[in-house]
């Protein structure tokens, strides 16, 4: 069968080149010439299905209408309908690569009939790349879903397939009731700019399931915010650790020196990310953070002068570093902290911070 797809993508060069040179030309692509066997219709379909992933706008919708005028989709459609599993699947995954909106109602129902296995995700892949309504998408991931499964990561890639505007859509995940379909969108929101979505970050970060609002409000943090005392106080008391770590982190990337109080306090706390966190974000502030951590690394004691003693030692390894003149100004500041409460530094070795526990009789 192999040596037969060479044969048949040879003997079809020419139509293949003369669909590639008329792709931005004005009329309709041709059909596949000649009476084709089942196999040789298999070939020429999936060269045009690797071009639609290739392409977008103009060029992949005349692609699309080629398939749809060559009947690739409704033979596919019909498959959908076998009794082979392996003949189901690969349908289905084509017609996903074809975009085949006709056949979003067709796999929607199919979805939920169907018990979670490979081919759900096959088939909410398909259904996402070829939707052409939001309700069609979140209908899918309801399918997906329901079964209760860890995977909202893989459902976030899936959703991230479709051609519809992603802004919007994330926005009404983001209001819905259902925790799994927020999940989702957070997941989904992640690396991406969608200012619009902020409000609705802002509403989750103070209410909502505890894995949503660690999720949202890390979410939120990245967009820079600008937070009022009371905020920062409440988020940095959080019950969950992953809150107060995310907080703790983005006090030193906004320059929050207000919130040194805070951070200075953080770094007894009884998870050992938020401690790592609150020390890093304190040498980030200035002279006056950092002479916070050189007190409690030369008076204090247990985990908070582990973390600050962790953060210390780093810290004056960092001298080759600094390209900048305000990089290395900074720089000596520290190193002069440094000397007072500790003497003339070494080099040595940053001794690293247990994660659980720890030593703390030295």
């Amino acid at each position: 069968m192999e040596k037969k797809q060479e044969l048949y993508l040879q003997k079809h060069q020419d139509y293949f080149k003369f669909i590639q040179t008329h792709l931005n030309g004005a009329s309709d692509l041709p059909l596949p010439p000649g009476k084709l066997t089942k196999l040789e219709r298999r070939v020429i379909q999936n060269k045009l299905i690797e071009w639609i992933e290739q392409f977008k706008g103009e060029i992949r919708d005349k692609l699309v209408k080629l398939c749809q005028d060559a009947g690739f989709v409704s033979e596919d459609i019909k498959l959908l309908d076998s009794l082979f599993y392996g003949r189901r699947i690969s349908a289905a995954y084509r017609l996903g690569g074809m975009r085949a909106a006709e056949a979003v109602p067709r796999m929607l129902l199919m979805l939920e009939k169907q018990r979670y296995s490979p081919l759900t995700i096959v088939i909410a892949r398909a259904i996402a790349k070829s939707a052409e309504r939001g309700d069609q998408l979140k209908e899918m991931l309801h399918h997906l879903l329901r079964h209760g499964k860890p995977i909202h990561n893989m459902a976030a890639d899936i959703l991230m397939e479709t051609g519809l505007d992603s802004s919007r859509l994330l926005l009404k995940l983001l209001e819905d009731e259902n925790p799994d379909l927020v999940k989702v969108a957070l997941v989904a929101m992640w690396g991406q700019a969608v200012p619009e979505v902020v409000p609705a970050l802002d509403r989750l970060v103070g209410t909502g399931e505890k894995d949503v609002r660690a999720e949202a409000v890390k979410l939120y943090l990245s967009s820079n915010p600008v937070l009022k005392d009371d905020t920062i106080r409440e988020l940095m008391a959080d019950s969950d650790w992953e809150v107060r770590a995310a907080v703790a982190k983005s006090l030193g990337n906004t320059h929050a020196a207000g919130s040194i109080p805070l951070l200075r306090t953080a770094l007894q706390d009884s998870n050992w990310r938020v401690r790592s966190n609150s020390a890093e974000s304190l040498a980030k502030l200035g002279e006056t953070g950092f002479e916070v951590l050189c007190q409690i690394a030369k008076n204090g004691s247990g985990i908070e002068r582990e973390a600050a003693l962790h953060q210390v030692e780093k810290a004056m390894l960092e001298e080759g570093e600094h390209q900048k003149l305000d990089q290395m100004v900074a720089y000596n500041k520290k190193k002069l902290l440094y000397e007072r409460y500790f003497g003339v530094s070494e080099s040595k070795p940053v001794r690293q911070v247990a994660a659980v526990g720890g030593d703390y009789t030295a």
